[in-house]
């Protein structure tokens, strides 16, 4: 087994913790109501994530569902006992900017208490389904902070049909929100080729790309080596024998289920090539550098 250069940027490896059921792509067919009915298989796919890192010794930092962390605590204590980061990734898997500021600040309340009567630690992370932190829903960085997070990885500075904020910062960077509070954003990876902004932070892309295509477009966006990126993958991604939903459009299918057979060994060739870390042990790399540190924006909200 290789090992990637110990000279190399430490990225951030982030896991969102939630079951097939939960995802965007599918909730066209699968209805809220019925996800307690529905044979999860979160746990057995988180433990074989487990069990990948630490043949590699990576400590990766896990955004938690609040629905996963009532239904499976043990998981969440074990995971927090190896070393792992726990982060929030709200509590119903719902797009924020559906929600009422009223709805999405009991969730996000609800779920942080949740993981951190668990874990016993405070939680600072935070990352919203199918990343709905735009422009629309921006007041939930507001939220967020008067919750007490101290960072946030929700913003994808693309254009998508769900999410992103194409002409954001690709750099993590500090947001002063309405309220005057400072939330620091790392926002999901995006690699700069022939003018255009391609995603380059995991999770569908990963699945969907050729690994030497997605391995070149993750080092473009480190400078080639030079800054710590965002990768991002659900549990989900590594279970090619989850039940299949034929009766959902056929984007959605192809969204979903492209490629989930070879993401496993994907990934074990991805921690081969890079060096990984918690999200908060990547963000703190910056900092030594003044450079960056000064080349960070800060995005005023009006």
């Amino acid at each position: 087994m290789t090992s990637p250069d110990a000279k190399s940027p430490l990225h951030a490896m982030s896991v969102d913790v939630e079951d097939y059921f939960h995802v965007a792509a599918l909730s066209s067919v699968i209805r809220p109501e019925q996800w307690n009915s529905l044979p999860s298989r979160v746990e057995q796919n988180t433990e074989r994530l487990l069990e990948l890192f630490a043949e590699h010794d990576v400590r990766a930092t896990f955004f938690v569902l609040g629905w996963v962390a009532e239904r499976f605590p043990d998981l969440i204590t074990k995971l927090s006992a190896q070393g792992h980061e726990i982060a929030s990734h709200g509590y119903s898997h719902q797009l924020v900017y559906n929600q009422t500021p009223e709805t999405f600040r009991k969730e996000t309340y609800r779920s942080k208490h949740l993981l951190e009567d668990i874990t016993g630690k405070a939680v600072q992370g935070y990352r919203a389904a199918s990343y709905s932190i735009t422009r629309e829903s921006l007041w939930a960085l507001d939220i967020l902070s008067e919750a007490g997070f101290t960072w946030d990885s929700s913003i994808f500075p693309i254009r998508h049909d769900r999410y992103g904020i194409p002409d954001s910062p690709s750099a993590p960077y500090s947001i002063e929100t309405h309220n005057g509070n400072i939330i620091r954003e790392f926002p999901l990876s995006t690699a700069h080729v022939a003018g255009m902004s391609i995603p380059a932070a995991g999770g569908g892309y990963f699945r969907q790309f050729p690994y030497p295509v997605f391995r070149y477009l993750f080092r473009n966006a480190s400078g080639f080596g030079q800054r710590p990126q965002m990768f991002y993958l659900h549990p989900w991604e590594i279970d090619p024998d989850q039940p299949r939903y034929k009766n959902a459009s056929w984007f959605s299918r192809f969204r979903h289920y492209t490629n989930l057979d070879r993401c496993y060994g994907r990934l074990e060739r991805l921690l081969q090539d890079f060096r990984f870390g918690t999200v908060s042990e990547s963000y703190n790399a910056y900092e030594p550098d003044k450079t960056l540190l000064r080349s960070n924006q800060m995005i005023r909200m009006a």
